[in-house]
């Protein structure tokens, strides 16, 4: 492949997929914490510094099979140029921005695949889609919340079997504790599969730009870089959708909140180790209905739920809309 990109413009656009990263970490910061955080077991501010820092250390247990998926699996690297990155990053950036500011918690992970999709339809036609990755990625957006939430109910039905003969006290202290475990591989599940996303990018963008050679690689400056922006911006919190996904959804007791991060943790490991992007944002949220479903159904705030749900059904389209005015408009300025 020919090099088209000038060193300024690469580095702009490698910066702006980091930007992104950056803004998943602080969007899905709620993923990590809120369970924790509603549940009094930390407070907010060192909530998010035990998030941030799994979220850096989670490179060092997963490999880098979604970040393949990403760069390969939802396009045509052959369609891949500067203009496709950069609308796909638009795309995904400013719905991110959007349901950030209304407090909605959408996938970041879902809003870049739309992203890709619509800058890569808008150059090349339906033809430009990987169908075969794209399906998976579509599915895991009903399938991820659903085992997520069966994982999260059958852990509370285990774990009230096996608290029954002990004090409502005793069961608090004990989950209080236990819920540092749980919250740290969530967090680790999360750092593994999102920011393999920006990799992905980071990575298709130099292998289309030719300095890759001719094997597709994941470089490992990338990995950190990735690793080191997605950290930072859950530093940095997401309070609007913390309070959503933490308190609005249901009432959490620390065992029930050790449940739904361990279900979702489970999901997200078993997705990541397969190559398949998930949400971590409807992983989490199944987890958390889950539980308060368990209990009993009006625990859950059903109408919370839903409004959640239509923003997954509209985040990959919306995305992929914005992404492709985003291309046009550039092939406009040129």
């Amino acid at each position: 492949m020919n090099v088209t990109l000038g060193l300024p413009v690469l580095i702009g656009l490698i910066a702006v997929a980091l930007l992104f990263d950056f803004l998943n970490g602080l969007h899905d910061a709620a993923n990590s914490i809120a369970t924790i955080v509603s549940t009094r077991v930390l407070r907010p501010q060192f909530a998010v510094f035990w998030a941030a820092f799994f979220n850096f250390a989670a490179f060092l247990v997963f490999g880098l099979n979604v970040a393949h998926t990403i760069g390969t699996g939802i396009i045509e690297p052959s369609v891949v140029d500067a203009q496709v990155i950069f609308a796909a990053l638009v795309g995904a950036i400013v719905w991110n921005v959007i349901t950030w500011g209304l407090g909605i918690p959408s996938s970041s992970s879902h809003a870049l695949i739309g992203g890709l999709v619509g800058g890569g339809v808008a150059k090349a036609g339906i033809s430009a889609a990987v169908w075969s990755g794209l399906s998976k990625a579509i599915a895991a957006i009903v399938l991820s919340p659903l085992i997520g939430f069966f994982l999260a109910t059958v852990l509370v039905a285990i774990v009230s079997w096996a608290s029954v003969r002990s004090t409502p006290f005793a069961v608090d202290r004990a989950f209080r504790i236990l819920q540092f475990g749980s919250a740290s591989l969530y967090s680790l599940g999360h750092g593994g599969n999102d920011a393999q996303k920006t990799m992905g990018i980071i990575a298709v963008l130099l292998y289309s730009q030719g300095y890759l050679g001719r094997e597709f690689a994941v470089p490992f400056w990338v990995v950190l870089a990735c690793q080191a922006s997605m950290a930072l911006g859950t530093l940095m919190g997401g309070w609007r959708i913390v309070r959503t996904m933490g308190l609005r959804i249901t009432k959490l007791t620390p065992m029930q909140g050790f449940c739904a991060e361990t279900g979702g943790a489970a999901t997200l490991f078993m997705a990541t180790f397969l190559g398949i992007p998930v949400s971590t944002t409807h992983t989490i949220t199944g987890a958390i209905v889950g539980v308060g479903a368990a209990r009993r159904a009006s625990a859950v705030r059903w109408n919370v739920a839903s409004t959640i749900v239509y923003a997954w059904v509209i985040t990959i389209p919306a995305s992929a809309v914005v992404a492709a005015l985003a291309y046009w408009m550039v092939q406009a300025l040129r």
